[in-house]
């Protein structure tokens, strides 16, 4: 492996070593506190145009996995550990790590102190980075300038599909895919739905051509403020009443659909230990999640309701909606590997289709 370096744009320096993919890599750095899923990471959509670092100390031991994968290539700029497995283990293990990133074009660098990157971003916030083959002692001008724009347009799908359960079919689902997570269809489809995966800039009309039960707005990458035309298409949704279910991108975008704000955390919520408060009955859920940017508590209007909190913070993981059958969450109950605490949203989101029905 060759040498490699880290340049953040504050001019800090690490110097590591190469490995996945040859070549530099410019992005967000972020960092994630899980301890398993590392694969999920890779391949989450919401991690487009950022360079992922693992703070666990060792990444790739069970290989990869396909069937594990949220979407069928990686979205990170680059990936960073302190070191990666070369001899993995696992009984459904199908190629390396290295290999991996190597065929998928990620850059990757190792054998840094991830451990102090962390403390970095976490005390001075986000910034930009480069993973680079050479330092002149001076911080690339293309870090500072560096921005993530059009996420959403380069992550969601680019036509309609259908997922169907294997027996009945219980309810419809029309599901938004601003980048979404593979294991958010298939939670839908265990629960009998047939799930359409619609892009993220499906008009209204085309919905209601559908007739579906219910509406999933999924995750997905970048600033939420950024996606005007979709946050206009969701006021029209709205007014169609049917029960919907945000996740993460989703919870921001039919928020500000509502007329709230959203704001840039200092370094985000990313991992799978983020302790959430579920407001009506005082019960906290460890969850996963993968975020920057947060709806700000005060911005809700009338109608809308503060449903869960980020225990550490205060800031607002969950959403309410009293004048119509929506609700929506920060966090990620879908979550592979874990942890599955907050499954049961799931159940709340086919309860709220059915009693729709009824009505």
């Amino acid at each position: 492996m060759h040498k490699a370096y880290l340049i953040l744009e504050n001019g800090t320096v690490f110097e590591g070593k190469s490995f996945g993919a040859e070549g530099e890599a410019v992005g967000e750095i972020v960092f994630t506190t899980a301890m398993t899923g590392y694969l999920e990471t890779l391949t989450d959509p919401s991690y487009y145009g950022q360079i992922v670092v693992q703070t666990f100390p060792l990444i790739g031991n069970y290989g990869v996995i396909p069937s594990d994968f949220e979407s069928d290539c990686p979205h990170v700029k680059g990936y960073i550990v302190k070191q990666w497995c070369q001899e993995p283990s696992n009984f459904r293990c199908e190629g390396d790590l290295d290999i991996f990133l190597r065929k998928n074009g990620i850059v990757g660098l190792y054998d840094i102190d991830t451990r102090h990157l962390t403390r970095i971003v976490r005390e001075h916030g986000v910034m930009n980075g480069k993973i680079a083959t050479s330092y002149d002692g001076t911080v690339p001008e293309e870090i500072k300038g560096y921005t993530i724009v059009d996420a959403v347009k380069n992550t969601t799908c680019d036509k309609e599909e259908v997922f169907s359960p294997e027996g009945e079919v219980k309810r419809r689902v029309v599901l938004y895919d601003f980048g979404a997570k593979a294991n958010i269809c298939r939670c839908l489809v265990n629960r009998g739905c047939e799930v359409t995966v619609v892009p993220a800039y499906t008009k209204a009309e085309r919905v209601k051509e559908i007739a579906p039960d219910g509406i999933m707005l999924s995750n997905g990458p970048g600033d939420p403020a950024e996606n005007t035309e979709i946050i206009e298409e969701l006021k029209k949704i709205a007014e169609l009443k049917l029960p919907t279910f945000g996740i993460c991108l989703g919870h921001q975008l039919l928020a500000l659909a509502h007329g709230a704000k959203t704001e840039k955390l200092k370094y985000g919520h990313r991992g799978a230990n983020q302790p959430c408060k579920e407001i009506a009955t005082g019960r906290v859920y460890i969850t996963s999640q993968n975020h920057g940017y947060a709806v700000i508590n005060d911005s809700l209007p009338d109608g809308a309701e503060v449903s869960f909190v980020n225990a550490n913070d205060g800031t607002c993981e969950g959403v309410c909606y009293t004048d119509e059958p929506a609700f929506s969450v920060q966090f990620h109950p879908e979550a592979c590997g874990g942890p599955l605490d907050t499954g049961f949203l799931f159940d709340r989101f086919v309860e709220l289709m059915d009693e729709n029905k009824n009505v």
